[in-house]
């Protein structure tokens, strides 16, 4: 008897408890980032745009703020039209971007800092302040190959709703932000060289309107593009031979990215972010 008592006294006091404490009911992690429809639409209009590079269809994937992976797409006619390595690389530059960038008021300043994967390509050479950044947080290889390839691509790609993880130091990943510099997760987009992904990727983020920089610095240098790609690697002698895309020299500025031919548009011609 004094254990029933116990176990009904216990049960209606852990009851009250329950009772008593808020409800914290998080949104759901992807609530705030676009459709794959949205994703794949604008991906399309960005290829078809003069990039320059090879001329590839290109694969792009979202990560929401916890790095869950919110949509996958790619511009081709089926998941064979684009290079098929590139979706784990996609989902990788928008796990990147995503997780070390910062939106409006996390920095001690009251600042946000926003670094693209192109950013990032200098300081992770040997003897650069990032070396060994590039073999940190791997990617889960169950999450990026998982399931029917059929599905690749598509509003029913396996990776959506997980995390995959990894680290990516070239171009073509980049932060979102909503109004008021809000970080809200990133994109990443791959499939041709690393400056034409780059590009792509900008012109998809601003054609999804989530570019708004209120608040939010870079390390380019340029206001108006403040996580742009920053070509300051200079062609230098080595052995004789002069490297006519820099790939040899150091980035004056700490946060440079090679030229991937003479022929790649100037970054300044990206549009501008929004406030």
């Amino acid at each position: 008897m004094n254990i029933q008592r116990w176990l009904i006294s216990g049960s209606l006091g852990l009851g009250i408890t329950l009772a008593a404490c808020p409800a914290f009911a998080d949104p759901p992690p992807c609530s705030t980032l676009p459709s794959q429809g949205a994703l794949k639409s604008a991906l399309s209009m960005a290829v078809a745009m003069s990039n320059g590079g090879l001329d590839n269809n290109m694969w792009a994937t979202l990560v929401a703020n916890d790095g869950t992976v919110c949509a996958v797409a790619f511009s081709g006619a089926d998941y064979t039209g684009q290079w098929l390595a590139s979706r784990a690389i996609s989902a990788q530059k928008a796990n990147t971007a995503n997780g070390l960038s910062l939106g409006n008021g996390a920095r001690p300043d009251g600042t946000g800092l926003a670094l693209s994967t192109a950013n990032l390509y200098s300081a992770v050479q040997p003897g650069g302040s990032l070396y060994g950044l590039q073999h940190s947080n791997p990617v889960d290889t169950e999450v990026a190959y998982f399931g029917n390839v059929m599905l690749f691509g598509t509003a029913q790609d396996q990776m959506v709703g997980n995390r995959i993880g990894g680290v990516n130091v070239f171009g073509g990943g980049l932060a979102l932000y909503a109004a008021g510099g809000k970080k809200i997760g990133g994109v990443g987009v791959s499939g041709d060289t690393s400056c034409t992904d780059h590009f792509v990727a900008w012109r998809v983020r601003s054609t999804l309107g989530l570019d708004h920089f209120t608040g939010v610095g870079g390390v380019s240098g340029d206001s108006t593009h403040p996580d742009n790609i920053v070509y300051d690697i200079m062609p230098t002698a080595e052995g004789g031979l002069l490297d006519p895309v820099g790939t040899l020299s150091k980035s004056a500025g700490g946060f440079g990215h090679p030229m991937c031919s003479p022929a790649t548009p100037a970054p300044s011609t990206l549009p501008k972010v929004q406030p």
